[in-house]
């Protein structure tokens, strides 16, 4: 540490922590507005939904 250097606090350490993870939150965003996605939301969502019916069916018939 040089002289012009002051020891951090807990306070500081833990702002900094959060700045970093808003940062990390931010370019998530980011990256999923911009898309390329390669396996569209909507097969996502119906895959989803054919699962969640076998499940059900299993639940009934058993």
């Amino acid at each position: 540490m040089t002289p012009d250097q002051h020891e951090r606090t807990s306070e500081e350490v833990a702002w900094g922590r959060v700045q970093r993870k808003r940062e990390r939150i931010r370019s998530e965003i980011r990256r999923n507005r911009a898309g390329g996605h390669k396996i569209p939301t909507w097969l996502l969502a119906v895959a989803l939904g054919i699962i969640l019916l076998g499940w059900l069916v299993l639940l009934v018939t058993s």
